[in-house]
């Protein structure tokens, strides 16, 4: 960029949770001054910034006098005010995502035009306006609904099985999509800078927590044939280009029994299938975001070492100021590295931290992993 940023550029974040916070502690390393809006009060990065505001991200004029002094903005959610964005770029204020983007990405059938337009293959849809227009759907059920707008973390989506169902179906727009007989769940995270480079982190598996519909568990590298992730890592960057996106994207992908892979959904920013990468890889995710906003030469994604993630969510039956139990004992386990988040109070399912567990051996860092999940809880 134009401007000599470090230890000068004004960059501002919007939203103030734990993928702001990472991305701080990444960018303390470019010494650039960071701003955050967050309506909570108490948001992780409340303390870490140079500047923190409470407000609404969805605001017209909250977003906009945020970011009118600023040189650049990012964000940590997709759910803010995307024409304030947009009267920001008009400025001058650089924007990254895009608001076009963003746009793009709030709108999970926007999304679904997008893939269907640059024969990007996913899961067979349909458009639903309200619950009475379910009954005369073109896929049979079983299907999953998702809502158009809003959903996020296991949010805004439903499994319609049977009839019986519908009655408890969304009301408001959404799309179904037939549901995938998938073998694993992988993601590939994706950067792209202002240059047009562009590089993918291998891809990893998931495994997801079938009540709170969250990633529980995800090994990196995958072991699966290097055909299948040099798919997946060519559809990732097929994405990044055709969107024209400056910044990171995360793109979650079903790996079919057949061995096909289907586009699920697109995260225009650091992401929960990434965080292995501050331990796992020469670049971490957060670092390679900052490095593509910055429009710097992207970093070596290569993974160090194998890596498993693990998220720390609150317990069920629990709800109020957090307390963690077993830090001490994960902790003396070879390769064990503890992230807390600095939320103040749990809840069941809440995202309170992760934990990468890195190993020499892949097996030796799955059974270590297993480990911290028995013993390591939020509770309160």
């Amino acid at each position: 960029m134009a401007k000599d940023f470090y230890g000068e550029l004004q960059l501002g974040i919007l939203g103030g949770g734990q993928l702001g916070r990472m991305l701080i502690q990444e960018a303390i390393n470019f010494n650039v001054n960071i701003h955050v809006l967050d309506p909570d009060k108490n948001a992780p990065c409340r303390k870490l910034c140079n500047h923190f505001e409470c407000g609404s991200l969805s605001d017209y004029d909250t977003v906009y006098n945020f970011g009118k002094e600023l040189d650049m903005i990012t964000i940590e959610i997709e759910k803010v005010n995307v024409d304030a964005l947009e009267a920001l770029e008009e400025e001058g204020v650089l924007v990254y995502p895009q608001s076009r983007v963003i746009r793009l990405i709030q709108d999970k059938g926007l999304q679904k035009q997008f893939f269907k337009q640059n024969g990007i293959p996913t899961p067979a849809f349909q458009f639903i306006s309200n619950k009475e227009s379910l009954k005369s759907a073109n896929l049979s059920i079983p299907y999953v609904q998702k809502l158009r707008r809003d959903g996020y973390d296991g949010k805004g989506v439903k499994m319609i099985r049977t009839e019986a169902d519908l009655d408890n179906a969304f009301n408001e727009p959404s799309i179904i999509e037939e549901i995938v007989d998938f073998e694993k769940e992988i993601a590939v995270i994706v950067a792209r800078n202002d240059r047009g480079e562009v590089k993918t982190f291998p891809m990893v598996e998931m495994e997801f927590n079938p009540e709170a519909n969250l990633v529980e568990f995800l090994i990196s590298p995958s072991t699966y044939s290097f055909e299948i992730q040099q798919k997946a890592e060519e559809l990732a960057k097929k994405i990044a280009n055709d969107l024209q996106i400056v910044g990171l994207l995360a793109v979650e992908m079903f790996l079919t029994k057949e061995g096909e892979i289907l586009v699920n959904e697109l995260a225009p920013r650091p992401h929960n299938s990434g965080h292995q990468t501050i331990e796992g890889n020469f670049t971490s995710q957060f670092g390679q975001h900052l490095r593509a906003i910055f429009n710097l030469p992207l970093g070596d994604t290569s993974a160090r070492t194998n890596a498993v993630m693990i998220n720390l969510l609150g317990e069920e039956g629990y709800e109020g100021l957090a307390k963690y139990e077993g830090v001490e004992e994960v902790l003396a386990i070879e390769g064990v590295y503890v992230h807390l988040y600095g939320k103040k109070y749990t809840k069941p399912f809440r995202k309170m931290g992760h934990v990468c567990i890195i190993h020499a051996d892949r097996e030796v860092a799955i059974s270590n992993a297993r480990k911290v999940q028995k013993i390591l809880k939020v509770i309160a």
